[in-house]
């Protein structure tokens, strides 16, 4: 198993000393092929029964589990200058199956959980692990009662979930004091109370938001009739032009790849609260208004407004805005290596408890696959042994190479294209670095190569 996912569980404290080492089987177990079932992960009864009781014991809870890669995550986290912690939502669909006790979705006939978690990114794309984890379900009552309870307190509302995940931002920010910790998330996230708590916070982090609401400014808008506010978006709209810039649109189930060619206007506003709170204070922060030129016109043109409390005293940093917001894309591959790449989706169990206690180790092994996809492009030059055990690195060098083993353990930038290799990557010249998917088939394939190396290789122990 990879040597990162191992350190993962180091320190676990589920109560019980046996309770700790079936984890760490578990783990193993179900890395070795994230889209096999638990019952084909498991090697015979005894353990597969062991892994059933283990997820339905009362001492185990998800956040039990995440708590030690939480910690080496923070470790990652110290070692970096500027770490974005993206946080996002997304459906985990178990109508098929759904466990017992299982809530519902956006329609009382699809049965689920949804997860909102929190995953910290280098600017540069790499997956430094897994910070917070939330799932969440509905009753059948609740659906379509959002506009009745618009003036229920926070804390009973679904979209408290993204202000605790800010002041997770916040926490971090105070336990990792030599990092800069930026909040970054979609327009679900705009809500006014982020803002506020920005303002409060002893230690706050940075955010970058993508604006929901075109909200109101202290100045009267007679044009638009009694009682009417200037809006945001009207005001950036019509401020100087400061820079173009060209950026890669990633294919979305709604759009094709692209290159967008975007103009880019930035101030400082100072807003209202929301009409039905007006008790609340003003407050004060950055937009980054982003529009498309010349785009297709069918709907996926690009128009962003961003809110954040970086600087946009230069391009420079206002570039740099735009930039970690960008640098949010990955969660959502991260979501679809979860649900794809682990097939979180098809596993059966009875309870929400049992289910949520076994998703939280395919998070762990979703990092590993995120990790190892994006380390070789950021640390190239790194020798492959520093994450990759000799039984793991050596067969595949044997299997794709096909030549003697090298004295020293290859570089990335060697190794990962050639584990990528086992998964289908063609490794050209002219092909863009491998992606997720060649990576999580090429691990799966290597894990069977590294069992084989053990037993009957040149290094097996005899």
């Amino acid at each position: 198993m990879c040597k990162e996912l191992t350190l993962e569980l180091d320190g676990i404290d589920l109560g019980d000393k046996r309770l700790n080492n079936r984890a760490g089987i578990i783990l193993e177990r179900l890395a070795a092929n994230p889209a096999a079932s638990v019952n084909a992960s498991c090697q015979g009864w005894n353990e597969t029964n062991a892994g059933y009781k283990f997820f339905d014991n009362e001492k185990i809870d998800p956040q039990k589990i995440l708590r030690p890669h939480r910690n080496a995550t923070e470790g990652r986290i110290r070692e970096e200058e500027v770490v974005l912690v993206v946080q996002d939502t997304t459906e985990l669909d178990f109508s098929k199956h759904p466990t017992k006790d299982s809530g519902v979705l956006d329609k009382e006939y699809r049965y689920g959980l949804y997860d909102h978690s929190h995953v910290a990114f280098t600017p540069e794309r790499l997956c430094l692990g897994v910070v917070g984890v939330e799932f969440f379900s509905r009753t059948p009552e609740s659906l379509g009662k959002t506009r009745e309870r618009r003036n229920d307190p926070i804390e009973t509302k679904e979209s408290f979930r993204w202000l605790k995940g800010y002041r997770l931002a916040c926490e971090l920010a105070a336990s990792c004091p030599d990092t800069q910790i930026v909040s970054v998330a979609d327009c679900e996230c705009d809500i006014y109370d982020i803002f506020l708590e920005n303002q409060e916070q002893e230690t706050p982090a940075d955010f970058v938001i993508r604006a929901k609401q075109d909200r109101r400014l202290p100045e009267d808008d007679p044009a638009a009739g009694a009682n009417a506010y200037r809006r945001v978006i009207d005001e950036v709209a019509t401020s100087p032009l400061m820079t173009t810039r060209q950026i890669d649109l990633p294919q979305t189930p709604k759009r094709e790849a692209r290159q967008a060619t975007l103009e880019i206007r930035a101030m400082q506003v100072q807003v209202r609260p929301p009409a039905h709170r007006p008790n609340l204070d003003e407050v004060t922060y950055n937009v980054v208004l982003i529009e498309e030129v010349s785009g297709p016109n069918d709907g996926t043109d690009v128009c962003w407004l961003l809110i954040t409390s970086l600087p946009i005293g230069s391009i420079q940093a206002v570039l740099l805005v735009v930039d970690y917001y960008v640098a949010r894309w990955p969660i959502e591959v991260y979501f679809r290596v979860f649900k794809t790449g682990c097939r979180v989706e098809d596993i059966q169990l009875e309870t929400n408890d049992r289910l949520m206690n076994c998703l939280m180790f395919y998070k762990l092994i979703t990092w590993r696959i995120m990790y190892v996809t994006f380390l070789g492009r950021e640390y190239p030059d790194m020798a492959c042994d520093k994450v990759f055990a000799d039984v793991e690195w050596k067969p595949v060098w044997k299997i794709v190479s096909d030549e003697p083993l090298p004295a020293a353990a290859p570089p990335l930038s060697v190794f990962i294209p050639m584990l990528a290799q086992l998964g289908g990557y063609n490794n050209r010249s002219t092909d863009r670095p491998p992606g997720p998917q060649a990576i999580w088939v090429g691990i799966r394939r290597m894990t069977d190569f590294a069992i084989a190396w053990s037993a009957f290789g040149p290094d097996r122990n005899t």
